[in-house]
């Protein structure tokens, strides 16, 4: 079930209304039916992988606490279960990519070719819900949180239905707690939740799923497209991205609100970091949180020699690359974030000597607006190889980004008729971007005390009404085009 659909406009209230009218014991089970036949709605047959893991996640917590004592009982239950739940994962999302990996080995020394691939269908959300059942093993394994001894409050930890399919990835020790907290209506902040929830849907479907439309025009056939084209769906397909990813994070963060839960805030404004180390730190968080914590501090961290910590980097770039998908381009992608993140930090102190000799403050405004500048560029430059479908149609949009231009009425005439583009849609394509960077304000109340503009209320539901008005008039259009709006992150 998609948030952008008439469906689940009609599922949230009831599961809302039901969820107050019940008794604290029975909310909990609410929220589970709920939860599953919100993931049943797609292909009620995939329930089952998200139960078997569920169900060896919680038997090893029980099986860790239960062999405290025994260290080799708990390494092996600990790789039991990783292998298990890990393999769930590696076998739908992964077997077709290695298999192709092999055969690509195997043509390199003879004719043959590969018998076929094996039809597997991606269950959403698997990457999401996998991580949040190894975490939880982790930590009990590491006596950091005791084992849920409440199947049914460990199966909502697992597939809580608003970040589910996409996320944020919750810790046992944040989320739990909060399912089992006895809460009161009185203390729900329905207007911050139907806030965040709006600027959500204004994310996802007044911004990103319009833009798709351009980005689309060109990455659909990178072979048809000109170097001006793909310079400018490469810049829009960043802000596509960002307002997908995170509109679905906020309306994720809002639905749990309603029901008296608060979830990881995922983004914060990265768009406007100084360096790809502080974009991870702002994209994303709670998967570069995970894996921060699980991988890159049990290889050492920072605290090893200088060619290790560049291995640790690239190691866990890789594996985020490969996280989000089982093709090369992902892994080109994030091993790409893992090269910058090396070569920014390795040349810092030489660029903080160049502008010095320069008689510039490496720490002032001039500098820190460059290096905003120079990250997006080298933010948007890999999210080429993220939106393209191979390896070949990712080279084959930067040779015509380097190269394909030219100074004539033609060219640009073709250029904007290749976009599908027409001037109120570049006008909309402009306020709405413009708008949606100088949101986030509007979703804290603090930030909004302290706001001379968003202070003043009135502004504020002009805002709300503008964004809701940009909402129905973009959601009908896109029903009408018989566009796609699917989320993104969806397919990891």
């Amino acid at each position: 079930m998609l948030f952008n659909s008439l469906e689940f406009l009609i599922f949230l209230p009831i599961v809302f209304l039901l969820y107050w009218i019940l008794p604290q014991k029975f909310r909990w089970a609410l929220l589970l039916v709920a939860s599953y036949f919100f993931y049943m709605y797609w292909n009620w047959k995939l329930v089952f992988l998200i139960l078997f893991t569920t169900v060896v996640s919680y038997s090893a917590g029980i099986f860790l606490e239960k062999f405290q004592d025994s260290k080799k009982i708990k390494i092996s239950v600990l790789v039991i279960s990783a292998v298990v739940c890990l393999g769930v994962l590696l076998f739908f999302k992964y077997f077709n990519f290695f298999y192709g990996i092999v055969w690509d080995i195997i043509r390199l020394c003879s004719d043959k070719e590969p018998a076929g691939y094996f039809s597997l269908i991606l269950p959403v959300g698997i990457s999401f819900y996998t991580f949040q059942t190894l975490s939880y093993v982790i930590d009990v394994y590491k006596s950091k949180i005791k084992a849920e001894r409440h199947f049914g409050y460990y199966a909502l930890f697992v597939c809580f239905f608003p970040q589910l399919v996409a996320g944020p990835i919750e810790r046992p020790q944040d989320l739990i707690p909060q399912l089992k907290s006895d809460k009161s209506i009185k203390e729900v902040d329905y207007s911050g939740a139907f806030r965040i929830m709006l600027i959500g849907f204004f994310k996802k479907i007044a911004v990103a799923d319009m833009i798709g439309i351009v980005v689309n025009a060109t990455f659909n056939d990178i072979s048809s497209a000109n170097g001006l084209m793909v310079l400018i769906s490469s810049v829009l397909f960043s802000f596509q991205i960002l307002c997908d990813f995170s509109g679905y994070s906020d309306i994720a963060v809002g639905c749990s609100k309603l029901f008296g839960i608060n979830l990881t805030e995922n983004f914060k404004s990265p768009y406007s970091s100084k360096s790809i180390k502080e974009f991870w730190n702002r994209w994303h968080i709670s998967l570069s949180q995970w894996l921060r914590d699980y991988i890159y501090f049990p290889l050492g961290g920072s605290r090893v020699k200088k060619w290790r910590w560049c291995l640790n980097i690239l190691i866990v770039f890789f594996i985020s690359g490969l996280w989000h998908g089982a093709s090369y381009n992902f892994v080109i992608w994030g091993v790409m974030h893992g090269l910058f993140q090396i070569i920014g930090s390795l040349t810092l102190n030489l660029r903080n000597g160049f502008w010095t000799k320069c008689k510039v403050n490496p720490q002032g405004k001039i500098v820190a607006c460059l290096r905003v500048g120079v990250t997006f560029i080298l933010v948007t430059f890999a999210w080429i190889f993220f939106r393209c479908g191979t390896v070949s149609e990712s080279f084959t949009a930067i040779a015509k980004l380097f190269s394909d231009y030219k100074f004539t009425g033609e060219y640009f005439i073709n250029t904007w008729n290749g976009l599908q583009l027409t001037w109120y849609f570049a006008v909309y394509f402009i306020l709405a971007i413009v708008l949606m960077m100088n949101l986030e304000k509007l979703k804290s109340e603090q930030l909004i005390g302290n706001s001379k503009v968003y202070k003043n209320a009135y502004v504020r539901y002009a805002l709300y009404v503008l964004m809701g008005f940009a909402v129905i008039i973009s959601w009908v259009y896109l029903q009408a085009s018989d566009v796609g709006s699917s989320f993104i992150y969806f397919q990891f």
